[in-house]
């Protein structure tokens, strides 16, 4: 086993977790060390019962009046009724046969219904959307015809790209608005005519206030990541803007996890939508292996992780901590043991975020340390390896971050690093999920 021992200290038993996910064990971090603590919030937001109640309450009678089901399924792309030039563009792009969501979730969105569409991470979402604006564009009316929205700049440029990509023998003009770029840049681009605009809220909202966005020919409307879109950050925004689109603007709604708040919200500005749901304990990720380390202290956490570092720089890794200044402070205790990592977080300027993620996309850096930020959308063929350093508070974000390996059907491993604190919060996440995970066994590497 990796843990660490420190000299005399009596070995506790392994399995603890496993055996007793409900035992609550209630050590204080030392409050010396605030930069360490990552300790759950009281009231575990992994409540699986509240959630479903909530989940029956939305979908009982009263919602069967809001929400259509869609029950067609294509097996192939060729069925779908696509244009040649997009079928081509979804081919060289790599796809060959249609993911569930995607066998499920193109058509309808091409038929301009309004859609809620749900699948786990990895599976092909951007791409059921993607498909489904560039179906529906005029392309010799070079006006803005789709307004896609995420939640981090770098989902939005990567969407910007799987747009481009799939659009590429059609001719798409796609541009993405995010923060942290110039004004003056995006209003030159804007004013030279794109047929669809990926962006954040931020920005996209004041493109479309100074008129340099206009809305006139906006008919499609898409949230990414829609239940971060709709809680307490962005709802305003996203309400903002919505006032100023077309009233008869078609809306998709697409996300990973769909709590029942973000489902009541979408009632207002949705009309009639296709609901492709994947109930909750259907979202586990196949094909990833997910594992936990017994650190018992939150101190003992580093030299775990150095233990794992040969295992880590095999293959490509993302490494989650819960707060920007933990990442700065894990990268800076890696760096001084000649381990190479890059880091990444919010804090940092928009253009060092571009060129770190260029180079971990490239391969030539192979540990990526960072928070939430990139839980969502991140898509690095390469990573197989997912580790959460800290556990998640929210327990959206463990599906996402651990969604980061394995992508589209690929092996993947996730290690969660467990302190005493901490065991309460991952025998949650295993009811929640519905999945077991099982001690990190010797041979790690061999997983990989």
């Amino acid at each position: 086993m990796i843990t660490k021992s420190k000299p005399g200290r009596a070995k506790s038993s392994d399995a603890t977790i496993i055996k007793n996910p409900n035992q609550s064990l209630t050590h204080s971090i030392s409050s010396t060390h605030p930069v360490m603590a990552g300790v759950a919030p009281e009231g575990s937001q992994f409540d699986a019962r509240h959630f479903d109640s909530k989940m029956n309450e939305l979908l009982s009678a009263d919602g069967q009046d809001f929400f259509t089901s869609y029950d067609e399924v294509y097996d192939s792309f060729d069925a779908m009724g696509l244009q040649e030039n997009l079928l081509r563009g979804i081919y060289a792009y790599g796809f060959e046969k249609p993911s569930a969501i995607q066998q499920r979730g193109i058509v309808p969105f091409t038929k301009g219904l309004d859609v809620i569409q749900q699948a786990q991470s990895g599976t092909g979402k951007t791409a059921t959307f993607c498909s489904g604006i560039l179906q529906q564009l005029e392309y010799n009316t070079v006006e803005c015809q789709a307004l896609v929205l995420a939640p981090t700049r770098e989902l939005a440029q990567q969407i910007e790209k799987v747009m481009r990509a799939l659009g590429d023998y059609l001719g798409v003009k796609v541009h993405a608005c995010v923060g942290g770029t110039s004004v003056r840049e995006d209003q030159r681009i804007l004013s030279a005519g794109v047929h669809v605009v990926v962006g954040t809220p931020g920005r996209v909202f004041d493109m479309l206030r100074r008129q340099s966005l206009r809305s006139d020919y906006i008919k499609m409307f898409v949230l990414d990541e829609a239940d971060e879109m709709l809680s307490r950050g962005f709802k305003d925004q996203i309400y903002d803007i919505f006032q100023l689109l077309p009233s008869k603007v078609q809306v998709g709604v697409f996300s990973a996890t769909m709590p029942p708040e973000a489902l009541e919200i979408t009632r207002k500005f949705m009309n009639k939508p296709v609901r492709i749901l994947v109930k909750r304990d259907e979202l586990t990720l196949e094909g990833i292996k997910q594992f936990y380390v017994n650190v018992e202290k939150e101190e003992w956490k580093l030299e775990t992780l150095c233990d794992l570092y040969e295992t880590l720089a095999i293959t490509q890794s993302v490494i989650f901590v819960n707060t920007r200044r933990k990442v700065d402070w894990l990268t800076d205790k890696m760096r001084s043991r000649d381990h190479t990592v890059s880091a990444t977080h919010g804090d940092m300027d928009q253009n060092t975020r571009d060129i770190i993620m260029r180079e971990f996309r490239s391969g030539s850096s192979r540990v990526l340390i960072t928070t939430d930020l990139l839980a969502r959308g991140i898509d690095v063929q390469q990573v197989s390896l997912v580790i959460n350093y800290d556990l998640p508070t929210q327990p959206e974000n463990y599906l996402h971050r651990i969604g980061r390996s394995g992508r589209f059907g690929r092996k993947g491993v996730a290690i969660n690093f467990v302190t005493l604190d901490d065991e309460k919060m991952l025998g949650d996440i295993q009811k929640f999920y519905n999945v077991v995970v099982e001690e990190l066994p010797s041979n790690v590497a061999d997983l990989i």
